[in-house]
């Protein structure tokens, strides 16, 4: 043991030293070592405690959002890049005013960054069966032909860093994104006494839907939809959130940001 020590680290280690002695010398060298080079970097249960934590979470939009698949950035301060965030408005249009209830849909992790998307994200794109192809010989058309390419309404924003990610804790990232996205929920009698209707309080405490509803409403009553389809009709774009299964199915119609139908079926 003693030579073993001692071919390591001659020096603070001789040959005449006893192996309890060469023992402690490396247990102290390890751990000056540890505190001198701390590890960098987020671990893989940090990554899987904040999926845990903020995936589904719904948030209340604070700043507008754009369409596309780059969407808004912030520093590790928290801190927006508002001149980027203009220029995406500016080049792909908006997909949700400030004061809209946006769900983190999916959560990426990069060396520097952590990307949420929300509603989905804001990258258009086809739907998976208008890739497929059919036909005899040498001639095939595609099976969605009369299939529009789909478009995005959600958005992303994305923690630039600027390093190697830090360690941190689902409420240290809620507080980073606090500029940009209110996790705070308040309770629908706080949130909506100064301007709603009293049936709208009634439906809301009720976990009830009725015309007339906004959004944020929506989500107090019923939670976040299982499903959400959007198409236009009647020249309006219109989008439904679906919950429960067949046979007990709830359809809820927004044109805008307001209830315009709700179907039981």
């Amino acid at each position: 043991m003693t030579a073993w020590c001692c071919a390591i680290r001659p020096r603070a280690c001789p040959a005449n030293a006893g192996w309890q002695w060469c023992s402690l010398w490396l247990a102290v060298t390890f751990l000056v070592t540890s505190l001198a080079f701390p590890k960098e970097g987020m671990d893989s249960k940090t990554r899987i405690d904040i999926i845990r934590g903020l995936l589904r979470e719904v948030a209340v939009t604070k700043v507008p959002l754009p369409r596309g698949k780059r969407g808004i950035r912030v520093d590790g301060q928290g801190n927006l890049d508002k001149a980027d965030a203009q220029k995406e408005l500016h080049n792909n249009g908006l997909a949700m005013q400030a004061g809209n209830p946006a769900q983190i849909t999916h959560i990426e992790f990069k060396s520097n960054e952590v990307i949420f998307e929300l509603n989905g994200g804001g990258k258009s794109g086809k739907k998976w069966y208008q890739h497929i192809e059919i036909g005899m010989g040498d001639t095939t058309e595609p099976i969605g032909q009369s299939q529009q390419t789909t478009t995005a309404f959600g958005s992303s924003v994305t923690v630039d860093f600027g390093k190697a990610l830090p360690d941190l804790t689902v409420p240290q990232l809620k507080k980073i994104l606090t500029g940009v996205l209110d996790f705070e929920r308040h309770s629908p009698t706080v949130l909506y006494a100064p301007n709603v209707t009293p049936e709208v309080k009634e439906a809301i405490k009720n976990h009830n839907v009725i015309v007339g509803m906004d959004r944020d409403a929506v989500l107090s009553a019923k939670g976040s939809p299982d499903r959400r389809v959007r198409e236009e009709r009647n020249g309006s774009e219109q989008e439904d959130w679906i919950y429960g299964l067949p046979p007990h199915v709830l359809f809820v119609t927004f044109d805008g940001d307001q209830v315009v139908a709700v179907k039981q079926y």
